[in-house]
């Protein structure tokens, strides 16, 4: 008997892992057994080359790395994260919820590619990770879905409150534009919830955001 694997996706800034946060509250609220997971996992061994990646290391831009080498330094991380921590609570019954998924593989790495390589590209992403690397494919991809200026301005405020500097992706505001048009074109054809996270350009409170991935969850784990 396998569990729910509930995916958490958006663009940078966009508020992932404080719903995330959320969710796993509720879930445990409701009597839910449950865990949380985020990716990338900074501080495994299995997540240093996309650490390394992500802060310049192998270039100051995101398309100095291609689309499939990129993907291929994740998804090390998250097969290696499913063998050694979640995946016997998962198939034990267990709900998942993960902050970032192979979704982001497919978000950030599909926008560096013309438009007509992205369908082979996800074919490749899709078939690598969930049937090669046996990693199980989400039951529900909740789609945070926030304006790339007012998710600029988010990231900023976090630079400044935590004291930290964004990675490479999070500095590339054409990429970071880029990346929500790919989400939601991939959202749409993958059959993901989107959620709008601003109200006329404003971001909706983090609370009032919870509520309605709350009543998307309570659905989906009542099937």
């Amino acid at each position: 008997m396998t569990g729910k694997l509930i995916v958490l996706e958006g663009t940078d800034g966009s508020g992932k892992a404080t719903q995330a946060r959320l969710l796993h509250q509720s879930l445990k609220e409701w009597g839910v057994s449950c865990r949380e997971i985020d990716f990338p996992r900074y501080g495994s061994p299995f997540a240093e080359p996309a650490n390394l990646y992500l802060h310049g290391a192998l270039g100051d831009r995101p398309g100095d790395v291609n689309a499939c080498a990129a993907s291929v330094m994740f998804a090390v991380d998250r097969f290696a994260s499913y063998k050694e921590d979640w995946g016997g609570f998962y198939e034990a019954g267990g709900v998942v919820v993960a902050n970032r998924y192979t979704t982001s593989n497919a978000v950030h790495q599909a926008a560096k590619l013309p438009r007509e390589e992205r369908r082979p590209y996800l074919d490749w992403l899709f078939d690598l990770e969930y049937r090669r690397l046996g990693l199980p494919e989400p039951d529900l991809v909740v789609y945070l879905d926030m304006p790339t200026e007012a998710a600029n301005r988010l990231m900023r405020c976090r630079e400044r409150q935590t004291n930290t500097r964004a990675d490479i992706h999070e500095q590339d505001g054409d990429y970071l534009r880029r990346c929500r048009e790919s989400a939601r074109e991939i959202g749409a054809a993958q059959g993901w919830v989107l959620v709008d996270c601003a109200a006329g350009g404003l971001p909706r409170t983090p609370e009032d955001i919870h509520r309605e991935i709350a009543a998307i969850v309570r659905d989906c784990l009542s099937h």
